[in-house]
This record gives C-alpha cells, sequence and structure tokens, in this order.
C-alpha cells in the first residue's frame, strides 16, 4: 500500500510539472518513467519455463548433496551425471550442425534455381525485343 501512495503522490508531482497543451503525451512518458513495467505474455512463459528449469536443477543438486552416500560414490554420481549431460549436449550440437548444414543446402539450390530462372528469362525476352529494337533503329 505504501507503494501506491508514493506511486500516487509521483504521479501528482509529474501532473504539476506537465504543462496543459502536451500533458497527455508527456504524461505518458512520465508515468512509464516512474511506474510498474508490465511484460508481454511470451515473455511471462519463457520466464516461467526458466525459473522452473532452474528450479529443477537446484532441486536435483540439493537431492543429490543430501542424499545419504559416501564421498566417493557421490563424486562418481555427480561425474557420471556431468558425463551424461556432456553427451546429450554433444548430441544436440551434432543435431544442430546437421540440420544447418542441410538448411544451407537447400538454400543454395533455391538460390542456384533462381539464378538459372532468371538467366532463362533474361534470354527470353532478348530474343522476344531484339526484333522490336532492330525496326525502331531502322525507322
Amino acid at each position: 500500500m505504501r507503494q501506491a501512495g508514493i506511486l500516487m503522490s509521483e504521479f501528482g508531482e509529474a501532473l504539476r510539472h506537465q504543462p496543459r497543451q502536451l500533458m497527455g503525451r508527456k504524461l505518458r512518458s512520465s508515468i512509464m518513467r516512474i511506474g510498474r513495467y508490465e511484460s508481454s505474455e511470451s515473455s511471462n512463459v519463457g520466464t516461467a519455463i526458466t525459473f522452473l528449469l532452474i528450479g529443477l536443477g537446484a532441486g536435483a543438486l540439493a537431492g543429490l548433496l543430501l542424499a545419504p552416500k559416501t564421498g566417493k560414490q557421490m563424486r562418481r554420481d555427480l561425474q557420471r551425471g556431468f558425463d551424461d549431460a556432456k553427451d546429450t549436449l554433444g548430441d544436440w550440437a551434432d543435431t544442430a550442425k546437421e540440420h544447418v548444414r542441410e538448411a544451407g543446402d537447400r538454400v543454395r539450390d533455391v538460390a542456384s534455381k533462381g539464378v538459372d530462372l532468371a538467366a532463362d528469362l533474361n534470354n527470353d525476352l532478348r530474343e522476344k525485343v531484339e526484333p522490336l529494337r532492330r525496326a525502331i533503329n531502322r525507322s
């Protein structure tokens, strides 16, 4: 409630310092400077997913560290988990590289077909325009 009172007093202060004819435009900018910013729905979903993943990671780490295992077993389990994660990320990276290569090949194919088509159209147009050019030059 205290924040709302501070916000209202800052809002009143902004109103007093604004010229009347430009008050609508400047008032909005003043409110944005002193008010709350609200994010869009899409960033809320992204933020929620980010916090979910952070929470899952923190929970897994806490579970590992609080589990009744010896230090040697814990280090071995942590090393296995790290190696598994590294392998998974490597597989994802290889898959992504493969998709990028395939997309690049498709783009090159389409571009070369476009160049060939443009060259064919250029040749066809020259063949059709040439008689007209000759007729104009004769007259």
